[in-house]
């Protein structure tokens, strides 16, 4: 008996080393030549992807596109489309935003960087990035910019489209991608919208290292903590696809039954949009899991699962891309992508061509301040196991409990409502009464319980309006008076409140 006792202790004693062994980290070389394969890859895979997926955006809500439509693809498509529809491409001007500031100052940039650089672009933003972009332009610095109880749209998609830049200069290493998510991820997101740009970063990362899909998805999500929703939720798209290995309509209706309830965005409670990042990961994870590896099937789920079907294609193109390589993205999906490739993104003076150059020389002083090593045409690089980042959670424990309308024009009337909850959002928007008028800014103030809970400016302008009108989360549960009031009211321009939205 104690025989066997000691082979079974050494038994377990050699597996647990070579389960140590297996994720310890180690080193891998790649030829430079191969390194900037994979970045053009990806930088091309997501503009290809966007581009594809663009006519459907947030046109297929709580619904999926069938199986017999057709999806749009032909020669001179990217081309077309990138210079009579730029706007479309916020996926790649956003990256490129950061990948700028990296450039310009280095990989050490302060946060305060990327938030300015971010808040003071010509873009037109919106959900988390606009909500952030109008804190940020009002005092309130990241990462309290980003914070869900000053952006309800914390846990939007946002980061999630924007991360790219964050894996692809952090070949092997994950842990290094999270690090700079942890530092602009929380310029504008938190929690799970947060964790968003965290997986598709960390996925990035370990497509120059591993072409099995399952085990890049399953790596990356040790990344996420697991007692998230945002975890839970990718777990169950892990298991659903195992279940139901040849049937992805099925999974897709699985995670419509347990996870498309919205609570955080504003426009997305009590609607079928659903901008959170925890379901369109999902959508993600669900194409890249049965594509399986083979592109045009990938980009075809990850468009016909509906909601987001622009930047869910564009993750996993750009996922793709990296891990095949330019080389191998198919001929079909690069028609015209070299009569693109010179075109500058909308709002920088960036191209593809520039991008690639850029990122390969990000990736190299990443690689080489993490232990790597770049000798003549070789690129050594001190992989990195993936380590859980820190835990956040927004909206815990809210629930929407009713919307009502309320239609007045604040700027003429003050407005006042009573709810019975723990917290409110009041949606609506400032315009001009005349198109060619000039902007202008109202002064808010909000009064809670009879308490002055804020005074808030609210611009006509677009880029740098606010997103909702005002909100208050985390009140003592029972029964709350809101009064809004307009202080310097004028003819010429409207305050228009139209909803708003309660919780417990």
């Amino acid at each position: 008996m104690r025989r066997y006792l000691v082979m079974a202790l050494l038994v377990c004693f050699g597996m647990q080393s070579f389960a140590q062994k297996k994720a310890a980290a180690y080193k891998i070389t790649l030829t430079k030549e191969q390194l900037k394969d994979k970045i053009v890859g990806g930088w091309a895979g997501q503009t290809i992807a966007v581009t594809f997926g663009g006519p459907y955006e947030f046109r297929f809500n709580g619904t999926f596109i069938q199986d017999y439509q057709p999806l749009t693809w032909y020669d001179g498509y990217l081309k077309k489309t990138m210079i009579e529809t730029p706007g479309l491409y916020d996926d790649l001007y956003m990256d490129l935003t950061f990948v700028d500031v990296f450039e310009k100052y280095g990989l050490d940039a302060p946060v305060d960087s990327f938030a300015n650089a971010f808040a003071h672009a010509g873009y037109m933003l919106w959900h988390a990035n606009q909500a952030a972009r109008y804190n940020l332009l009002n005092g309130i610095k990241a990462p309290a910019s980003g914070n869900w109880l000053n952006n309800p749209h914390a846990d939007d998609i946002d980061y999630q489209i924007e991360s790219d830049f964050a894996g692809l200069m952090s070949p092997g290493m994950p842990n290094t991608a999270s690090k700079i998510s942890d530092k602009i991820g929380h310029i504008m997101n938190y929690g799970d919208g947060w964790y968003g740009g965290v997986f598709i970063g960390a996925m990035y990362t370990l497509t120059f290292t591993s072409n099995d899909i399952n085990h890049i998805v399953n790596e990356a999500l040790k990344t996420i903590p697991q007692n998230t929703t945002y975890y839970k939720c990718i777990r169950d798209v892990i298991k659903w696809h195992k279940q139901y290995p040849a049937d992805w309509h099925q999974t897709w209706f699985e995670l419509q039954k347990k996870w498309s309830s919205e609570t955080g965005c504003p426009d997305g409670v009590f609607a079928a949009f659903d901008i959170d990042s925890k379901i369109n990961s999902a959508y993600v994870v669900l194409a890249l899991l049965y594509g399986n590896g083979d592109y045009t099937k990938t980009l075809e789920i990850a468009t016909r699962c509906g909601q987001d079907a622009d930047c869910n294609p564009s993750s996993v193109g750009g996922i793709l891309g990296a891990m095949l390589g330019y080389k191998k993205i198919p001929a079909y999906w690069k028609m015209g992508l070299k009569d693109a490739e010179s075109i500058d993104f909308k709002y920088t003076t960036m191209s593809l061509n520039k991008v690639y150059e850029i990122g390969f020389k990000h990736a190299l002083q990443n690689i080489e301040r993490n232990g790597g090593k770049v000798s003549g045409d070789n690129v050594t690089i001190l992989t990195q196991v993936p380590k859980t980042v820190k835990w956040e959670q927004g909206f815990a424990g809210m629930r929407p409990f009713q919307k009502t309308e309320l239609r007045e024009d604040i700027s003429r009337k003050e407005v006042s409502f009573e709810f019975s909850g723990t917290g409110f959002v009041l949606k609506g928007e400032a315009e001009k009464v005349k198109a060619d008028s000039p902007d202008y800014i109202f002064d808010e103030e909000v009064w809670i319980d009879g308490k002055k809970a804020e005074t808030a400016k609210l611009p006509t302008n677009f880029t740098t309006r606010r997103q909702e009108l005002c909100w208050k989360y985390q009140l003592p549960a029972g029964q709350h008076s809101v009064r809004v009031k307009v202080l310097n009211p004028d003819a010429g321009y409207r305050l228009n409140s139209y909803e708003y939205l309660t919780y417990k």
